[in-house]
Order: C-alpha cells, then structure tokens, then sequence
C-alpha cells in the first residue's frame, strides 16, 4: 500500500487502486518543502479563488467534483490560473479513481495501460477520473488512444491546457467534451491569495514561526508583476519572504521584492494563443493608426522572444494589405525592416522593426489593393474570363494573324498620355473595376488619374477597333 496526494492510503495503481499518476505533480503536495504554490492549493471548489463564472451551483465544474457527473472536460487558460487545482480538487471525490497523466512524459503505452486498468475498474463499479496536464503535447495517436474511452466513459477525462483546443486537440476528442475557459485571475483574486498565504498553517513563516507581514508597496508591486497568474504571485512572494528572512526581518518590502524579481515575465507562448493574439492585436493596432499601441505589442513580442523575421512579415504584408497604395513607400520600409532582420539581426534589428512600425501604424490607410486582388480572384474562381481578346493574343509566330492573333492591337506608347482605348479584359468582364482607389493618403491622386484613364479606355465602340500600332505585338 502507499498514499495518495492527501495521505489516504491506496493500492498498488497496476493492482486497480488509486494511482499517483505518470509524471504528474499534483502528489508534491504533502511534500512539506514543496513550493509555495503547491502546498496552498485549495481543498475544496470553495477554497478555489477566481474562476466564479464556472463555480456556481449545479456547475458542471461542481457536478463533477462532487461526484455527480461523468463528463469529460477540457479546461483551457492561461498558467496560473487554477486548472491543475480543479483537477486537485476533483480527485477528492468520493468512490472515484484519480489518475494524473502529464503528456510531456506519458507515452501511447502509459495511456493504454490506464485505459486498461479502467476498465477493469470500472467493472467492478468504480470510475476513474483521467488527468492529462498539458494535453496540447499529446500527439494525434495519443488523443486517437483516448477516443473511445472518452465516448464510451469508461474514463472522466480531465484535461488541462494553455493553448486553444480547437488548434492542438483532435475534433472527435474535442466534441465528446465539455469546454471550460478559464481567466486570469483579478488583482483582487491574487491578494485573497497573498493574504492566505501569509496566515494559512500550509504558508509561510519565519524560522522563529512568525508571520511574515507584507507592506503595501510590496503588495502593489506583486500584483504587477504576477500578471493575473497566481502560481507567479506566490512564487515572487516566496522568493521574496526568503529575502527578507535573510535581512533578519518579518516585513516583506518593496526592496524585498526587488531582489528576488528583476522584471515582469511577459505572458507569451510562442506557439500557442498569446503568440496568435499578441500579433493579432499588433497588426489591428496598425491598421488601426494607433501607434503607441503597436509600439506596444511589439515590445511585447520583442521582450518574449518572438522570431524578429515572423513580426517582419507580418510588417511586409501589412504594408501592402492595410495601406497600399495610400502610402506606397511604407512596403519599401517593411522590405528593409525584414532585410535589416536578416543581415544585422537582433537585438540592433529591433529598431528597425519599431521604425517600420511606426511608418506603417502613421501612414494613411487602404485596403483597396486587397479588396481589388479579393475581387479579381472570386471572379476567377467563379470561372469567369473567357478567352484573351484576339488583339491581346501573342503575334509573334508567322501564322498568328491567319487566326486573328494581334490584329488591330493598339500600341499605348503611340496614343496621348500613354493610354490607347481598346479592350483588355475578357469580353464576359468587359467594364468591371476591380481596384477603387480611396481618398487617402496618395490614393486621392491616383483616384482621380485612374478615372481619366478609365475614361479614355472606354473611348471606343468595338473590341480591338482602330488601326494597328507600331510597336511590339507580342
């Protein structure tokens, strides 16, 4: 026999018992110089702090940790912010069999062995609650491993993640189960936090046995820094009673604070959701002209580590998707932003970013080119465009004109203004105008140009009428 996480004695885990789980951590604390963090987690859905939008009565949270419900649950939020504690919590359900499984470590066998021992379990009329931590690492043969017994339940799949499921989770595992968002944990939730952590008989104390005391300065500065993830908050908070214990003092201060956490860690995944949406909110941020903003979410990305060639593209496509044509030279200063990247590298390079940034989130703004290519090609893919006019058709083989090919083709250079009237584009498409220039920026120019052009274009009565031109005719 050994112990599970809170001290009750279980059977052998291959015997059909309660079993610690494959590289999970969830059994660390009864380990008295377990961090902080893991020796306070909560007990109980009451003890539990933020997350009340899943908490509430007859919840399929509640459902679940009172033992109620057999659903299988995905539960998807930043780090820090409870979702190794509900799976904590859940495990202290009555009549119920808890297995924690990390997908950093569990192989396809470890999960078929589980799966196994459920069943046989479950034949004997106990249930297994399934706990897979970062389940976003599990590859597609794991989560196909994981299918049947989740539609089937013959395990309550808890899974945890920080990435988006609808990304990293197959969609048959992900229909089968119930999605849960959890949020960043308040300012407010986090000094519940601290406080507890001060007075609980699991927080902390001074090797007299006092409590430590925490000064408002010190307070305001980790909350700041925890960045609505508590697992962060009460690491600082340890790191920073340490420091203070070696001071010979019980007040934790802001110079407390400042010896055990030189800066904020920037929330940021390169792979997962903050990645997507740090630059989605940079790009939106430019598009939108508001340039501290950009500088923003680029000093975000910058900070986290973000790959400097990636922000780059998005700059470049930027420049032509969001401006255009309004501001033709900004696609020239993402161009050297992107080349800057590759020839000087970071961190020099960054500037060059920030100034890319900048040209691109003050320019004037335009999506005609995009709506003009969008157009162009849905008419394409409608199937419309017949042939090439005859008079556009290549002329430079000896028999092109017994078929027509180039005749009557009239050469621009040879007309006023460089513009010669004639038909370019199929005749099914004949008067359609795909580009709309607007009023901004060098577009209002262009806009007036292209109207006179247009206008000339349409100077004549039939397709490829006139005389022929001089010029080359291919």
């Amino acid at each position: 026999m050994s112990e599970d996480l809170f001290g009750n004695p279980v059977a052998d885990p291959h015997g059909g018992g309660t079993a610690a789980g494959i590289g999970g951590s969830l059994g660390d604390a009864v380990n008295p110089s377990a961090p902080l963090a893991v020796r306070l987690r909560p007990r109980s859905l009451d003890e539990i702090v933020g997350q009340q939008h899943l908490l509430g009565p007859g919840s399929p949270l509640r459902r679940l940790a009172e033992g109620h419900a057999a659903m299988s649950v995905f539960l998807w939020g930043p780090p820090g912010v409870g979702k190794t504690t509900i799976a904590a919590v859940v495990s202290r359900a009555t009549n119920r069999r808890f297995v924690e499984m990390s997908a950093v470590t569990a192989g396809v066998k470890d999960v078929r062995r589980e799966l196994d021992i459920a069943r046989r379990e479950l034949a004997r009329g106990r249930p297994t609650v399934l706990f897979v931590d970062e389940v976003h690492r599990f590859s597609k043969a794991q989560q196909d491993v994981l299918l049947p017994a989740v539609e089937n339940r013959i395990v309550t799949l808890i899974a945890a993640t920080t990435e988006n499921p609808s990304f990293s989770v197959i969609s048959p595992l992900l229909s089968r189960s119930l999605l849960l968002t959890l949020k960043p944990l308040t300012a407010d939730d986090i000094s519940i936090l601290l406080d507890r952590a001060l007075t609980d008989e699991r927080g902390l104390r001074t090797p007299e046995g006092r409590e430590y005391t925490l000064d408002d300065q010190a307070r305001a500065d980790l909350l700041r820094l925890a960045g609505g993830d508590a697992r962060r908050a009460l690491t600082y908070l340890e790191e920073s009673a340490a420091g203070a214990s070696a001071a010979d003092s019980a007040t934790i201060t802001t110079d407390s604070v400042a010896s055990a956490v030189d800066r904020a860690a920037v929330r940021y995944d390169r792979d997962g959701d903050q990645h997507y949406d740090v630059i989605s909110a940079f790009i939106k941020s430019v598009r939108g002209s508001d340039v501290d903003a950009a500088l923003h979410y680029l000093a975000r990305m910058i900070t986290a580590g973000e790959d400097p060639r990636f922000i780059a593209r998005r700059l470049v496509i930027l420049a032509s998707e969001d401006i255009g044509m309004a501001a033709p030279s900004v696609l020239q200063t993402a161009v050297a932003a992107a080349q800057a990247v590759q020839l000087i590298g970071m961190p020099e390079a960054q500037l060059n970013l920030a100034q890319a940034t900048i040209a691109a989130a003050t320019a004037p703004k335009s999506n005609a080119v995009y709506l003009a290519l969008t157009a162009a090609m849905n008419d394409v893919r409608a199937g419309k465009g017949t042939g090439v006019p005859a008079h556009l058709r290549d002329a430079h083989y000896a028999t092109a004109q017994d078929y027509g090919h180039g005749v009557g083709y009239r050469y621009a250079h040879d007309w006023p203004h460089g513009v010669a009237p004639q038909q370019y584009l199929p005749d099914d498409l004949e008067g359609t105008s795909y580009y709309q220039p607007t009023d901004h920026g060098n577009e209002a120019a262009i806009g007036e140009r292209l109207a006179t052009i247009r206008e000339i274009l349409h100077e004549q009565d039939e397709p490829g009428s006139g005389a022929a031109s001089r010029g080359p005719t291919g």
